[in-house]
């Protein structure tokens, strides 16, 4: 294991770079698959996206930090922020997955309630009254895994390279 303040090289600006645009394709999937698939995400898979959004300027500071040679312990600090990130993403994921197969209880705000009565007011008057999904159901199952599921393989994978990329040696 390298020190958090030994000098940055090759291998922490392939790093950034990757989990740039790692985070960037993982929130650009799931957004797809909600514009363009009809797919409405329930609360925690609103969640779920944060350690994204806040990860993916984070990443491109590390990755601008390595091109312009900018002291390497700030580098490193970024990286490890990303792999905090992902560390993140990785439990509200399994915690996610977990209320899934109703391993245990989700949120008491996050489940099927009853549509409210239009009082007779019409369609139009309805579409006011949205009701997100339950977070007990997962919208789909891909090879066995819902979303939240792969977002855990996902958050392992990225958060595995962040801290790869922190502590490990610099290649010049």
């Amino acid at each position: 294991m390298t020190a958090i303040n030994a000098p940055t090289g090759r291998n922490q600006t392939r790093a950034a770079i990757f989990l740039l645009v790692a985070m960037a394709v993982v929130v650009g999937g799931v957004l797809a698959f909600q514009y363009l698939g009809g797919f409405i995400p329930c609360k925690l898979c609103l969640k779920e996206r944060i350690p994204y959004y806040v990860g993916i300027p984070i990443m491109a500071l590390a990755a601008l930090s390595c091109l312009f040679r900018m002291p390497p312990l700030l580098t490193r600090l970024l990286l490890l922020a990303g792999g905090l990130l992902m560390t993140y993403s990785l439990y509200l994921a399994v915690y996610h997955s977990g209320v899934e197969w109703h391993w245990w209880p989700g949120p008491t705000d996050c489940g099927a309630v009853a549509a409210p009565s239009t009082g007779g007011k019409g369609i139009l008057d309805a579409l006011n009254t949205f009701i997100p999904p339950s977070c007990d159901k997962a919208a789909g199952r891909f090879l066995g895994l819902s979303f939240a599921g792969w977002n855990a393989v996902a958050s392992v994978i990225l958060a595995a390279v962040a801290y790869w990329a922190t502590f490990g040696k610099a290649k010049a």
